[in-house]
């Protein structure tokens, strides 16, 4: 069976990069073909316009949600409408370089694996400020104890997996608590997840970074949900 990969990119405000984020996407080097599958989350900002202007490409679809619904609700229309066999996730936001997903689902279409997740800590600690990382460390640390995993980076936005696995989920959340609930569901269910170092550039908050400390306090919640329940 030939392999598509379905790259889905979450977008909510984010005007000032999505346009390079899909020029890098249309442009970078892939072991298979691609589909780009852009949801704009009921932006404000003017995202929708800079979508609306960026001559169209069949390997690109734009798809425009009525209202902002959340991270999660962008990534489940999103993996909805896949007609990849791989699905991959690409913030909009260019705190990591896309040209980064071709490592990632190199594991996946050589057979390796069914799971991959690209970890900003396993080529040493990132840039970023001490406060997120410990945020991203306990929670991270959570999840293992709860599911008995071994990940390094629960939160990150590199979540890589054949289609077959991201839709055998059967998602619910609508906001950041999608990282968490796609994990908790992974490790639930008994698929390895393999890991790989990516690089990233984190933003700060004057800079649009949108996740807050409430959603910690959410994500910890959908973890311990999802132990105790199925």
């Amino acid at each position: 069976m030939s392999q598509l990969l379905s790259i889905v990119v979450p977008v909510y405000n984010e005007a000032r990069t999505v346009a390079e984020v899909i020029e890098r996407l249309l442009a970078i080097d892939l072991p298979a073909p691609r589909e780009i599958l852009v949801v704009n989350d009921g932006s404000t900002d003017g995202t929708r316009e800079v979508l609306d202007r960026i001559p169209a490409r069949s390997e690109l679809r734009v798809i425009h949600a009525e209202r902002n619904g959340g991270k999660g609700s962008a990534i489940r229309i999103g993996f909805g409408k896949a007609a990849g066999t791989i699905v991959a996730i690409q913030d909009a936001d260019l705190e990591l370089d896309p040209a980064q997903i071709a490592q990632l689902v190199a594991p996946i279409l050589s057979g390796q694996t069914r799971v991959v997740y690209g970890s900003r800590f396993l080529a040493g600690r990132p840039d970023a400020p001490w406060l997120s990382i410990l945020a991203n460390q306990v929670l991270t640390g959570a999840t293992n104890v709860l599911f008995g995993g071994h990940l390094t980076d629960m939160e990150t936005c590199y979540k890589v997996m054949t289609t077959e696995v991201a839709r055998s989920l059967n998602l619910e959340c609508n906001r950041f608590d999608i990282e968490p609930e796609i994990s908790a569901k992974l490790l639930r269910d008994g698929h390895s997840i393999l890991e790989l170092p990516v690089r990233f550039e984190p933003r700060s908050r004057a800079q649009g970074k949108k996740i807050g400390w409430r959603d910690g306090v959410q994500a910890i919640k959908v973890l311990v949900k999802y132990r105790f329940s199925r």
